[in-house]
Formats: C-alpha cells, structure tokens, sequence
C-alpha cells in the first residue's frame, strides 16, 4: 500500500507522470496487480469530464478493448461506446473502392467509437476503487532526483515521490522525456486534424468511412445518439493549411455547407454540434523509450499521423508490454526498475512502433495527394485489396488492433 510520512513523502513503486488515457489505463492495470502506484495529472479531473473540454472521441479497436477491460474500466464505459461494425474507404468523394464488413471476421465489431469525457470518467472510477492506487490530481511536476535504486520525483505543492520506477505517459511535449536528455525525431505534415461532431438526419447504421482527398483523409467515425436522440458521428478533417486558414474558424453557415458537401448522401441533411477543435498534425518518435529508472509510453515514446486511427492502440500496447514485465517482475521479487526489465521492454515496443509510424507516414504521402498518376495508382490498390482475400483480412486485422508484435493481453486477453 503506498504511504505517506509526515515528511510529505509517498513511497510507492511506480509513479506514473500524466493521467490520461494511457496513464490512467496503466495505473488501474498495475494496481489490481498488487503494485502501489502513484498516477500524478496537472489538469483537474473535474474539469476533463466537461462536455466543452476537448469535446473529442477516440476510436478504440477490438485488441485495446482487451485492455481496458483487463484494466477494469470498460463495463462502465461500454454502453456509450458505439460499435464500429462497417468500414468504407473511398478516393476523393468517389464511391466506395474498399469495404470491410464485421460479419468477415466473425466478431461484434472492428472497434469502438468514445466520446473521451466518458472513458475519462470510466478510468477515474476505476482508479478511486483501487486502494493502492493513489490519483494525484491536479499537481504538477517540478523535477526528478535519480538515485540507483529509485527516483524521486518533486512535485509542485512540495511533495516527494519515491517510486522504484517512473513512468513518463505525458504526451507529445513529454516533460518526463525531456528531463530523462531523451531526444525525439520527427517533423510536421504541414497539415492540420480538424475535429468534431456533427449530427445528421439519418442513422449511420455503425458505419466508418474514410474519403481520400487532396488535402488530407476526411474520416467520418460513428457514434452512439445524444440524449435527444440525434444521430451523430465524429468528424476527423483533416486540413492543408495554416492555422490561421482552418475551416475551425469559418463562420457556422459556410462550415455547415462544406460538411454537407463531405458526406455521403444517405447521412442525409447534416449540421455541426458544439465546439470544433483543430491542432497540428506531426510525426515524433524518441531516440530511447528508457532511461535509468524510467519508460515511457503512448504519445511520450512516439506521435504519428491519425490516417489510420491508431495512436491511442499504439499506446495501449505498450501499456500491456510494460505492465506485464512489471506484475512478473514484483511476483518474483525481481527489482521492477532493473536496467534488464527497461531493456526487454524497449525491445518489445520500438520496432513495432516504428514499422506503425513508417507506414502512416506513407499512407499519408500516398494518399493527401492530387497527383493524377498517384489517385490512379490509390484506386487500384484500393480495388485489388477488395478482390483479394488474403489482403482483405491483413487489412481488417489491422483495423482492430490484431496484427504485428502483440502482447500476450491483446492477444490472449490475459497476462501470460
């Protein structure tokens, strides 16, 4: 259990810097699994379940589901989540050169669509039933001591945290990774991810469509009705352009217009509802995913583009990786911040992380593109995977988190 003495220190054995999906999923992991961890967040949890924080949905496939069920957050969370059952890939608003059925692969559903509020919500929940699980929140961190066999970590109110291992599941502009002198590579599409939700006439029938189009994919993710009972789908545009320039800023009539002129006609008439959120689109990958007495994981280890909806699963992978060496290594009394452990972790992740981050980074080359030869070369690559079965289920593997190096949780549903 971890503990507090009057000095204003918490010793635990693992101290995880962020509370965000790929934090908070770690935490409930670790602790059900009899270790003490400390998961410290800077924003307020309150504040991250208002409808107006981000306002945005994360698409979660069938092998992450895997582990955030492991993690004991997904019956809470499961009947807000809308399931993914039809896939449809098109080229510049033509029609659909690629489908993929979830009836192909004999399972409920490819994945999930969740408005984020609501698994923040289910994390929290989780987190507050775990006693050796302390959530701290909102605190900031301030520095990091590293001593051989631990580190502590300086919060912003005064407090020390004396964990056995840190983990650094603070994003993109990681402080964690920064502080550990670990260097990223990487660069800007120059384009910018547009997001939001937009309702419509007609029900989506649990459809996901992608349209390939000049200036970027333009995703249309499915999700479960609001308490009005309107349909609705999350949007993912994505924008060539200066910040500026985004149709973030157009006024309500104009963006309303050029969303219509984006959907399929069955969707029906369409309107945007809420806020809309736009931010840049980069490729970051760290030099390292260790250091002494750290790891990191999820968006502080590597960002890649959203054109295939795989960042968070990225993250959970590692997050699966890493909490399975942790649970052996504190069953068998082994030292869970061991330069070996961080070691076999980091061999576990890298590859298949950058094979992931190599191949967005081409589909988005290929396909945020007018080039005639090229959009002749996309259809017919597109038309050949429908015709041909054994492609046709690489790529519907792919879509639900089943392929490459995986875990034994995303493969088994268990631990091994």
């Amino acid at each position: 259990m971890a503990r507090a003495s009057h000095r204003k220190t918490l010793v635990t054995d693992v101290a995880i810097i962020g509370g965000g999906f790929a934090g908070c999923t770690l935490a409930a992991l670790l602790g059900a699994n009899g270790l003490d961890v400390a998961c410290i967040d800077r924003d307020d949890p309150k504040a991250t379940l208002h409808k107006g924080f981000d306002g945005r949905t994360t698409a979660i496939s069938f092998g992450s589901q895997r582990v955030i069920g492991a993690a004991g957050a997904w019956d809470a969370v499961k009947n807000n989540a809308c399931p993914i059952k039809d896939i449809k890939i098109s080229d510049n608003a033509s029609p659909t050169l690629l489908e993929f059925l979830v009836e192909d692969v004999h399972e409920s559903a490819f994945g999930w669509i969740v408005e984020n509020r609501h698994l923040r919500a289910s994390l929290y929940a989780r987190l507050a039933q775990i006693p050796n699980v302390r959530h701290i929140a909102p605190k900031g961190v301030l520095s990091f001591t590293v001593e051989p066999d631990h580190t502590v970590v300086h919060l912003d109110d005064g407090t020390e945290i004396r964990a056995r291992l840190i983990v650094g599941a603070d994003g993109r502009n990681s402080f964690t990774r920064e502080q550990m002198g670990i260097g990223t590579r990487g660069w800007s599409y120059r384009q910018r991810g547009l997001v939001c939700v937009a309702t419509h006439e007609n029900p989506h029938n649990n459809v996901a469509i992608e349209d390939f189009r000049g200036e970027g994919p333009f995703a249309i993710l499915p999700m479960n009705d609001d308490e009005n009972g309107r349909h609705r789908s999350s949007i993912v545009w994505t924008e060539h352009c200066a910040e500026k320039d985004s149709a973030v800023h157009w006024d309500e009539q104009s963006f309303t217009v050029a969303l219509n002129e984006r959907f399929p006609a069955f969707y029906g008439k369409v309107a945007v509802s809420g806020k809309r959120f736009s931010y840049p689109l980069t490729l970051i990958h760290a030099h390292s995913y260790i250091a002494p007495r750290c790891a990191l994981v999820a968006d502080a280890a590597h960002g890649i583009h959203p054109i295939a909806g795989q960042g968070l699963n990225m993250g959970l992978r590692d997050i699966a990786a890493l909490a399975e060496l942790l649970i052996n290594a504190k069953k068998s009394g082994a030292d869970i911040g061991s330069d070996e452990l961080l070691q076999n972790y980091q061999r576990s992740r890298r590859f298949d992380n950058m094979a992931m981050a190599a191949a967005t980074d081409a589909l988005n080359r290929l396909f945020s593109n007018d080039f005639l030869p090229l959009r002749a070369l996309r259809k017919i690559g597109l038309l050949a995977v429908q015709r041909l079965a054994p492609a046709r289920r690489l790529f519907m593997k792919q879509a639900m988190g089943s392929s490459g190096h995986l875990p034994a949780l995303i493969r088994n549903g268990k631990f091994d």
